[in-house]
């Protein structure tokens, strides 16, 4: 399944950009459907930095609901390389709950347009069905048609959500 989302801040691209790579775990109080981002690496080079972080979903789940899901279920782990040379990032994305069937990556691009900025994201969501395990092929083909419909359906308004969360952010560091 491919991923495609493109987002116009009224905000320059330097600051979308550095506000994207430098302080998401900030953001957590405008982003409903998360409920933390945690760090677990940084290593900044010139012009570049490999990051990777740990996204806990379900914030916008109810708590009683959340209590037949695993944690598995409504977190990933982020693995981001950012080029700040070309205001670009490469992803992928491992979700914590059939880690070993989803191939999930790509990239966003920030491109300047006067005092806006375009984020542009694309990138795919693939699940292959023989490397869920413990799981009849029939039944496992059905299953990652399914989950990958609902991440796909799920994934692209995230996108747009983050950049909503990025400007009201934004927004908030100029009053």
């Amino acid at each position: 399944m491919e991923i495609s989302s493109q987002v116009e801040l009224p905000f320059r691209r330097d600051a979308v950009y550095r506000t994207y790579r430098d302080r998401l775990p900030e953001l957590v109080s405008w982003m409903p459907n998360v409920r933390a981002i945690e760090v677990q690496a940084r290593n900044e080079q010139p012009q570049a930095l490999e990051m990777v972080l740990v996204w806990h979903g379900g914030g916008e789940i109810p708590a009683a609901a959340r209590a037949f899901l695993s944690d598995a279920m409504l977190s990933w782990t982020d693995y981001t390389h950012w080029d700040d040379r070309h205001y670009l990032t490469h992803w992928r994305i491992v979700p914590h709950a059939f880690t070993e069937a989803v191939d999930c990556q790509g990239e966003n691009q920030f491109i300047a347009t006067g005092d806006s900025t375009i984020i542009r994201s694309r990138g795919y969501l693939r699940i292959d069905p023989k490397r869920i395990s413990g799981v009849p092929f029939f039944l496992a083909s059905m299953i990652a048609r399914v989950v990958e419909e609902y991440l796909g359906q799920r994934i692209e308004p995230n996108f747009q959500q983050l950049a909503t969360s990025v400007g009201l952010f934004l927004h908030s560091q100029e009053n």
